[in-house]
């Protein structure tokens, strides 16, 4: 009987989900993204190549997409690397405020709650909370380093640097409303907001926002709106090439295809002009509208 309540309260909350997740979809069909104010940015370099979607238990992680590379380190095994949704959407707050002021320093502002409204996070306590991740996840992505490299037959091109050159966080995590009497701030390094203000990758933060529960949709998102904004003709990628790109940690192919394929689904809600089908051996892509109209 208990089984059945947990198993009905499991549907129940996918069912909500699903939900929320078509009526933002729908709000967001019905306006454009610059009238409605919610235009952000995403690092191209990140968009190409992604984070772990989960603690991947080691100090470095590496992903491929076809001659480029990316390897992103941690200072140390403690400390750990970034994964999950979290430090997507710091990324995307990152990039966008980059973008906006045209400033290495950001201002994360003076209480750990208005910070979070500002990620369309709720604050919430305890070991799995909000609160907790928030933290640890600022911690890991602050720290970590991260090297890009192309390797093709005219040449090979690398370039390595910090994210974050200093972090000046004062947040109080036991009372994240409390406000502090200093601003919490990051620096970043020179190389990196030169990387994220020169070519950014326009995104819709509505989509974003109606996606975050899943980092692999978060990640498909991004990728497909920057694919479509130059894609000239039809294209297949081999199973193969995005299982590399988006899902290493996954052993199996087929276990990769169906996780992919799911949340391909919830991206074609919020973007439905996608033109994307399933087709022998691969994704095919279909020269389609972008999903931020350019300006």
């Amino acid at each position: 009987m208990t089984e059945f309540i947990v198993r009905n309260r499991e549907m129940d909350t996918a069912s909500r989900n699903l939900s929320n997740l078509i009526s933002d979809a729908l709000a967001i069909e019905e306006q454009e993204a610059f009238e409605a104010g919610k235009v952000g940015f995403m690092a191209r370099m990140l968009v190409q190549a992604t984070m772990p979607h989960s603690d991947p238990k080691s100090a470095t992680f590496e992903r491929v997409n076809g001659n480029f590379c990316l390897t992103m380190s941690a200072p140390s095994p403690k400390i750990g690397l970034p994964y999950g949704t979290i430090p997507r959407l710091l990324l995307s707050w990152i990039t966008t405020e980059a973008v906006r002021t045209k400033e290495r320093e950001l201002i994360l502002g003076d209480s750990m709650s208005g910070f979070m409204r500002q990620l369309d996070l709720v604050p919430t306590g305890g070991r799995w909370g909000s609160v907790t991740r928030l933290k640890d996840q600022t911690k890991r992505l602050f720290s970590a380093s991260v090297s890009c490299y192309t390797d093709t037959e005219e040449g090979y091109q690398n370039i390595n640097f910090h994210l974050v050159k200093r972090s000046s966080l004062w947040w109080e995590p036991k009372n994240p409303g409390q406000q502090t009497l200093w601003q919490s701030s990051i620096l970043l390094d020179e190389d990196f907001f030169e990387e994220i203000t020169n070519r950014p990758v326009p995104i819709d933060m509505r989509a974003l926002k109606a996606l975050k529960r899943s980092p692999l949709a978060l990640d498909i998102y991004n990728w497909l709106t920057y694919r479509m904004s130059y894609l000239s003709r039809s294209t297949t990628i081999p199973w193969e090439a995005l299982q590399m790109q988006f899902g290493s940690a996954y052993a199996e192919k087929r276990v990769f295809k169906y996780k992919f394929l799911e949340a391909m689904k919830k991206v074609q809600l919020v973007y439905p002009e996608a033109k994307v089908s399933e087709s022998d051996g691969g994704l095919l892509l279909i020269p389609s509208k972008p999903h931020i109209a350019k300006k």
